[in-house]
C-alpha cells in the first residue's frame, strides 16, 4: 500500500477516536463530578532508507484527562461533597479501589457513607467512613474531618495518583491508577455542595467541528489517493 495512504489511515484512526471522546464528553456535561478527557497523539517516524524521505505518522496512543475545576453546586444535602482543589474522593469497589470527584453519597445499613451503587467512601487510613446515627448533627470540615454532635470521630482522605498521567478511565465518573495513590493536603472539601462537570459545551462542540472538518478532509485525501492509483493501474494495463 502507498504510504501516503498508510499515513492518513493511522490519522483518521486517531480521529475516530478522538470524536469518540468528544461524543462522550458531551453526552455528560451534565454528569456530577465528570471529567473532560481527551486523546494523546504520538508521532511515530519510520526511517525509508538512503534518498528517501523520512515517513511520519500519527497514532492515538491513549487518553487524557482534563483535571481543570468544576463549577461547584449548593445542594444542601448533609452527606453531598465537593473537592475545590486537587485531589479526589477514594471509594471501594467490587473492582478494586477508583478515584471519583462525584461526591453524593448516603449512609448505608451499616452505618458507612456509600455511592448510589453501594461503592463505599473511604477515610485517609483507608477504612470505610463510618457515620453514627445517633451522635447528633453531622458535620464535615473543609480538611474532611467529620464530627457527629460536635465531636471527631474521623477524616474523609482525598488521594492523587502517584504519576500526574497516571490516571485511567474506569467507567462514568471514576478513575484507576497502575502505579498507587498518595494522599492530598490541600484540597478542600464542601459539605452540602456537589462538583459539576468541567466539560465547556461551548468549546467541545467547537472541538467536534474541528475533527469532524479534519477527518473529512482525510477521507478526500484517501479518495484522491484512491483514484491516483486506480488511474495508473489502468493507463499501465491498457
Amino acid at each position: 500500500m502507498d504510504n501516503a495512504i498508510y499515513a492518513t489511515l493511522t490519522r483518521q484512526s486517531g480521529l475516530a477516536k478522538e470524536m469518540a471522546l468528544v461524543a462522550n464528553n458531551i453526552a455528560n456535561m451534565s454528569t456530577t463530578g465528570f471529567r473532560r478527557e481527551g486523546t494523546l497523539f504520538a508521532e511515530h517516524v519510520a526511517d525509508l532508507g538512503a534518498g528517501e524521505p523520512s515517513l511520519s505518522m500519527a497514532n492515538a496512543e491513549g487518553r487524557l484527562v482534563n483535571e481543570s475545576q468544576g463549577v461547584l453546586q449548593q445542594t444542601g444535602g448533609a452527606f453531598d461533597l465537593a473537592v475545590e482543589g486537587e485531589g479526589y474522593f477514594q471509594v471501594q469497589t467490587p473492582e478494586g479501589l477508583r478515584l471519583t470527584r462525584a461526591g453524593a453519597f448516603t449512609p448505608s445499613a451499616e452505618g458507612n457513607l456509600v455511592m448510589s451503587d453501594g461503592a463505599v467512601l473511604l477515610d485517609a487510613g483507608g477504612a470505610p467512613v463510618a457515620v453514627p446515627t445517633d451522635a447528633g448533627p453531622v458535620t464535615i470540615a473543609g480538611d474532611g474531618t467529620l464530627s457527629a454532635g460536635g465531636q471527631p470521630i474521623g477524616q474523609i482522605g482525598l488521594f492523587r495518583p502517584a504519576s500526574p498521567i497516571d490516571l485511567i478511565e474506569a467507567g462514568g465518573t471514576r478513575f484507576r491508577t497502575e502505579g498507587g495513590v498518595e494522599p492530598v493536603e490541600g484540597g478542600q472539601i464542601h459539605q452540602g455542595f456537589l462538583e459539576a462537570s468541567n466539560v465547556n459545551p461551548v468549546s467541545e462542540i467547537t472541538r467536534m467541528i474541528a475533527v469532524q472538518r479534519a477527518y473529512e478532509a482525510g477521507q478526500g485525501l484517501l479518495e484522491a489517493e484512491d483514484g491516483r492509483i486506480r488511474s495508473v493501474v489502468q493507463t499501465v494495463t491498457r
